[in-house]
């Protein structure tokens, strides 16, 4: 059968023998992916390799290509990805998938025996894709000038693509083999009903259409709600897709069927498949993405609208073998506000494998490498500290331990755990490596080992638990030998991978944890894990608020400390609380942001204490006694220093700090008398000055002292007005004139004066009478300018 890209495959020909590398853009349908390797074998010397993103669109290609040989897999054509290999000795043409072809090229950057790399459904931009690319063409740059690069894609821009190739040829395909008809809902879908309208669409389709129906979701839980919406209601065949199902059923979905069927799949189905009898597409629109977030070295999975160049190859899949029908679930307004493309996962993944294969790759500047898109550098410098953190890294450089890691087909964190914990960590790593096996039995990752052994028990899907034990016996072997004696518990060994998230359960009912990454967590009040006092979460779900753990192993303080015992700290701690109002003296073993052990601190040095109570002084302000506040009058006066209390403050660290020995609470503080460290702020000197020309007190005939007030609009004292008798002069404080409030025995002002004789010879006889018919029993004479002082009766007299 003749397929678009046959009118090109010249051009591709002889843009790959004039330029060796080039750019084809075919739209889906094109035929690319199974005729470009078989056109170009002829004219290629060595092996052609052609990178796959998805495992099941390289063995569906590889076996298209060694049918239209009349060969087996394995002959001319063959395929590999992690855990599966189908090539022979012959074999010339080898489809990969994304990680097969890194270590390939950090094996043998020169790629001898390889004439040629084609990165199919280039589109997709996923960061191994990216990656290999970036590696790809620095060795051709250095190393292989004879090697020729082809990047395909069915909806990418191919301009930048082909800059990046130093300005490679661009071929292009014309359209799809058949016409698509792309058709649009009336009204617009709540997202709580999407699974339902898309099952209703599903019923309509099968009754006014004919032909077998491809249906895109976001995700497994979305296709099995669809699925039991439709159960029993239709007599078309139902066969879900996506990608941790068995490879049969796999198969199954994209096989002819003797009925109708209907093919719930994720975008497993986008690229790189026919899928026999498929006539109409309905898609739900939606995309699921990891999100990577630096700042908790978490991903939680976003559930997003699709980009327009998504749509648009999605609805190609209704178009492969016969004209046909693509319904999209969202009007034709919504489609406007679509983008144009899907952005690249090296925008918003975990960077840690990308920072670890660029480390071995000995590339220390991202930025020399030619990324289509660089990685961003915050992320990308997160990703090197979990590497530094890990022991992978050393002043930037990989180590030998970094080493032995990017050996392993696992992420950094699991490949550190089981290259310390060994073989028994195998089956922990196969299961972390995964998705969540069972997504209704808790958080527990503990039951999910135990259903391993026993899935029937669990409710585990018996082919998931096989896929997994393959898995697992795989990894053993790539894992070293521990003795028994060393072994690790199943928790222990997760604290090595997460040694960021060993949760310290917080206070109070709710199942909420710290972790010592500095990140808050919560779990469901329901789950059998939500008493637990240490955690190691090893999955949430990303929210950077408090994010929902989904999978965690509780663990022991002595399990912790024997793995972790490095890590943990004594951390001797005076801090003021806010909390209590006092000065806490703590000492803590600290792993991270977490206290595994909280005491106090009996000994703690008195400057510690004292430094911590500033912290509360500074909250709680000054609390000046009556005598500081006009010692503070006094000083202003002169201007000898800042009296205000934001400046006192921020100094208070050298006049106030020597006195706080003992002050320990915030009822310290307010019985504590400023004074003495106020006085202490001024030498000798000052003092003296301070003294004669702001004094402190008025001096009474008595000999008491009384203090001035400064803080109204002239000096001022307040005294009984006997305790002047005999004082013919008025007082003056620094040549001006004091103001004397004069008071009766009760302590009531009488009189307010700056002119004590002129008050002795004017208004006195009226303050007289009065005073003696008041208080008889004190002294009121007629000429107090020759009566002693006395503060006493006339009877005591």
């Amino acid at each position: 059968m003749e397929l678009p890209i046959d009118e090109v495959l010249d051009d591709l020909r002889e843009a790959l023998a004039r330029a060796g590398r080039a750019v084809l853009q075919a739209p889906p349908g094109a035929g690319k992916t199974t005729r470009v390797p078989l056109a170009i074998l002829d004219m290629v010397p060595g092996r052609i390799v052609m990178l796959e993103p998805r495992r099941l669109a390289a063995r569906a290609a590889a076996h298209r290509m060694a049918e239209t040989l009349g060969e087996a897999v394995g002959g001319t054509v063959g395929y590999r990805m992690r855990g599966e290999t189908c090539i022979g000795p012959d074999t010339r043409i080898e489809v990969i998938t994304e990680g097969i072809l890194t270590r390939m090229l950090q094996s043998d950057p020169a790629l001898d025996g390889i004439g040629c790399v084609i990165f199919d459904e280039f589109h997709e931009r996923s960061l191994n894709a990216d990656l290999a690319l970036a590696l790809t063409w620095e060795a051709r740059q250095a190393l292989r000038d004879d090697l020729g690069v082809i990047v395909m894609s069915a909806t990418l821009d191919a301009a930048p693509v082909a800059a990046l190739l130093d300005a490679a040829p661009v071929v292009t395909s014309a359209g799809r083999s058949f016409p698509v008809e792309n058709r649009w809902i009336d009204r617009a879908v709540a997202p709580r009903d999407r699974a339902a309208a898309m099952a209703a669409l599903i019923r309509q389709v099968l009754e006014d259409e004919t032909g077998g129906v491809l249906c895109f979701l976001p995700g497994a839980p979305e296709i099995h709600r669809v699925a039991a919406l439709l159960a029993g209601e239709t007599r078309a065949e139902i066969r879900p897709l996506y990608g941790t199902l068995p490879f049969a059923d796999q198969r199954r979905a994209i096989a002819p069927s003797p009925g109708r069927k209907v093919v719930l799949a994720t975008s497993i189905a986008e690229t790189s498949l026919t899928i026999e009898d498929v006539r109409i597409v309905i898609d739900m629109g939606l995309a699921r993405r990891a999100r990577f977030d630096p700042g908790s070295g978490m991903s939680r999975l976003l559930t997003e609208r699709v980009s327009r160049a998504e749509a648009a190859q999605r609805a190609g899949r209704a178009g492969r073998v016969a004209p046909g029908i693509a319904w999209k679930l969202w009007t034709r307004g919504e489609d406007g506000a679509l983008p144009a493309f899907p952005p690249p996962e090296i925008e918003a993944a975990d960077l840690a494998p990308l920072a670890l294969e660029l480390a071995l790759w000995g590339a220390a500047d991202a930025g020399a490498l030619p990324f289509l898109t660089p990685p961003p550098a915050p992320a990308l410098a997160e990703a090197r500290a979990l590497l530094d953190d890990l022991g992978a890294l050393r002043d930037g450089r990989i180590t030998d331990h970094g080493r032995a890691l990017a050996a392993m087909p696992l992420h950094p964190r699991l490949a550190h755990m089981q290259a310390i914990a060994g073989r028994g960590a195998a089956p922990l790593a196969a299961i972390l490596s995964d998705r969540n096996p069972l997504r209704d039995r808790g958080a527990d990752l503990a039951l999910r080992l135990r259903a391993l052994d026993d899935p029937g028990a669990f409710g585990m899907a018996r082919a998931t638990a096989e896929r997994l034990r393959t898995e697992a016996r795989r990894l053993a072997k790539l894992a070293p030998a521990v003795p028994k004696r060393d072994a690790l518990s199943p928790a222990q060994a997760v604290a090595l991978a997460y040694p960021d998230r060993i949760g310290l359960r917080r206070a109070g009912e709710a199942p909420r944890w710290l972790l010592s990454g500095g990140k808050g967590a919560r779990m469901d009040d329901a789950d059998p894990l939500a008493g637990q006092r240490l955690l190691v979460v090893s999955d949430t779900d990303g929210n950077p608020r408090e994010a929902r753990i989904r999978q965690a192993i509780a663990i022991s303080d002595a399990e912790l400390r024997a793995v972790l015992g490095d890590r943990i700290a004594t951390v001797e701690t005076c801090a003021w609380s806010r909390r209590t109002g006092r000065v806490e003296a703590r000492r803590q073993d600290r792993l991270g942001a977490i206290a595994l052990d909280d005491r106090a601190w009996t000994d703690a040095p008195p400057e510690a204490l004292a430094r911590a109570m500033l912290d509360g002084v500074r909250e709680l302000g000054l609390v000046p006694s009556a005598a500081a506040r006009r010692f503070l009058s006094r000083v202003r006066l002169l201007g000898l220093f800042d009296t205000g209390e934001t400046a006192l403050l921020d100094t208070a660290e050298d006049w106030l700090l020597p006195y706080l020995g003992g002050v320990r609470s915030a009822a310290d503080w307010r019985r504590f008398d400023l004074l003495p460290p106020l006085q202490a702020r001024l030498d000798w000197a000052a003092r003296q000055r301070l003294d004669e020309e702001v004094p402190p007190a008025l001096i009474t005939p008595l000999g008491r002292a009384v203090p001035i007030d400064y803080d109204g609009d002239a000096p001022e004292v307040a005294l009984r007005v006997q305790e002047l008798y005999g004082m013919t002069r008025h007082p003056l404080v620094a040549g001006r004139p004091l103001k004397l409030t004069l008071l009766s025995p009760a302590g009531r002002p009488v009189q307010v004066t700056m002119d004590l004789p002129g008050f002795w010879a004017g208004s006195w006889a009226d303050v007289r009478k009065d005073m003696r018919a008041r208080y008889p029993k004190h002294p009121w004479p007629e000429d107090p300018t020759v009566a002693a002082p006395t503060l006493r009766t006339k009877r005591k007299d």
